[in-house]
């Protein structure tokens, strides 16, 4: 695939911000950074922890590279602040980051829309007793998920073997978010699968099965060992990576998301269904990062697929008599 360095002005790789993924995102940023310099783009590393945002406004920045995870850059409030200022920026808009960044919030549109995600219980900070926590189980079975319903990167996420884990794992996931997503543990085969474009021109790309250290993909595995497999192609049976493709796909436009994103999906080991988890709308760029692996499977380079994704910068409301 060959993109050429349009000129896309002064270009800002939003990077590092004040989530919890400030570490990822730093890694992320600046791989990004480097390939569009790599390519004449005109990059600027800039980091809205330490700047005041409307300074891009005031430096003339023409596009944005959201390259920020979690809150305060994947949930729709620096995508809020750049539509005010009229500054173009990757991935998707408010409304449909805000919405994604929720876990709880996406499974309800996915199950309004008949799409398959594993059976949960909301549990809101202060509002359960613990007998309500202990009984978690005998609703969703063991093992389970308990997670934080707004982080990224597997932060704060426990699997609960036996109901004394439940307290703890629940306390745990409430020190980061008030609302705690407790959801039914499917066993079987973990994958990922990356999604460019939008609406109808919107494309999966291959399906990536992860194999991580004692089925335990959590933060550490991810991003700081070498010991997770990641096969790409996937090794599925028949039939399945395309399913699969078709279902994220179905799951990206519901949500209305664009410009990018990724989807994680587990497979029942006996029966073989498909079970979406979640959506990334502003997905890692870092050396261990799926995307990008998925990109080159397909033939993209990892500066190809940063100058795509830059190239649909967008606004939900463009300025009148602007280019589409």
């Amino acid at each position: 695939m060959s993109l050429k360095a349009s000129n896309f002005g002064k270009v800002a790789v939003l990077l590092g911000g004040r989530s919890a993924e400030r570490e990822v995102s730093l890694m992320s940023g600046r791989g990004v950074l480097d390939a569009l310099r790599s390519r004449g783009v005109d990059a600027h590393a800039f980091d809205p922890a330490g700047r005041d945002i409307g300074e891009l406004k005031r430096e003339g920045f023409q596009r944005c590279f959201i390259a920020l995870h979690g809150r305060f850059g994947e949930d729709g409030t620096v995508q809020g602040a750049l539509e005010l200022m009229g500054i173009p920026y990757t991935g998707s808009g408010v409304m449909a980051s805000s919405i994604s960044i929720d876990k709880v919030t996406t499974k309800r549109i996915w199950l309004a829309d008949g799409l398959a995600t594993p059976k949960y219980m909301l549990l809101r900070r202060g509002a359960f007793e613990r007998k309500q926590v202990v009984a978690v189980p005998d609703e969703l079975g063991l093992p389970l998920i308990v997670k934080p319903a707004r982080e990224g990167s597997s932060i704060g996420v426990v699997k609960v073997e036996g109901y004394s884990g439940m307290v703890g794992a629940v306390e745990q996931a409430a020190q980061l978010d008030a609302d705690v997503l407790c959801e039914q543990f499917i066993s079987g085969d973990e994958v990922t699968c990356p999604v460019l474009g939008s609406g109808d021109d919107a494309r999966a790309l291959p399906v990536i099965r992860i194999v991580a250290p004692e089925g335990n993909y959590d933060y550490q595995n991810k991003y700081f060992t070498d010991t997770t497999q990641y096969l790409v192609p996937c090794g599925l049976p028949a039939g399945e990576e395309a399913a699969i493709q078709a279902m994220v796909l179905q799951a990206y436009r519901v949500l209305g998301c664009r410009g990018w994103g990724r989807l994680d999906v587990m497979i029942d080991a006996k029966t073989r269904k498909p079970y979406l988890l979640e959506i990334n709308t502003s997905p890692g760029m870092t050396s261990h990062s799926l995307v990008p692996m998925s990109a080159r499977a397909a033939g993209i380079s990892y500066e190809d697929l940063c100058l795509e994704v830059l190239r649909s910068a967008s606004l939900d409301h463009p300025p009148e008599g602007s280019a589409p």
